[in-house]
């Protein structure tokens, strides 16, 4: 078992949101369902927790009720290998979302995502400055991260 898991807190649509994460990640899979019992604080019988694996990685929805929502401020990167990679994820994810700057979205829940290419951390690790604040300047330009351009831009 992982040492630390990313639990994420829903409104009613824990089990929604783990199946719909899950049917978008190959690997993905629900782990576990927990129910309230007599004792609450949800309705005896109600999912109120999900265990949920995407890509290897542990999480866990939670029904709490509607005090807390999502931000910016917390947010899961996706690392893709290829254009279609970021396409097909950003498609997916950002399905009843909204639509960030440089490869940010928020999917239909209001959970943030980035989906970033590989290739993109790479340009910006350059040791060559001027290089890597070309491929900067591009992605900040971008919604969905965009690979051919930000190369252009690399090698300009």
């Amino acid at each position: 078992m992982q040492k630390i898991t990313t639990f994420l807190w829903f409104d009613t649509e824990a089990e929604e949101a783990a199946k719909h994460y899950t049917s978008i990640f190959k690997d993905g899979r629900i782990v576990d369902v927990q129910r309230y019992g007599k004792a609450g604080p949800g309705e005896a019988g109600t999912v109120m927790t999900v265990t949920y694996e995407l890509a290897g990685q542990r999480f866990v929805a939670l029904n709490g009720g509607p005090q807390f929502k999502f931000s910016e401020a917390i947010s899961l990167q996706v690392d893709c290998e290829s254009q279609e990679e970021v396409d097909e994820l950003w498609a997916k994810l950002g399905e009843g979302g909204e639509e960030g700057p440089c490869g940010w979205l928020k999917d239909k829940y209001g959970l943030s995502w980035q989906i970033v290419p590989r290739v993109l951390t790479e340009m910006l690790s350059d040791p060559d400055a001027t290089k890597a604040d070309r491929v900067m300047r591009a992605m900040l330009q971008m919604k969905k991260i965009d690979i051919p351009a930000l190369e252009a831009a690399y090698k300009q």
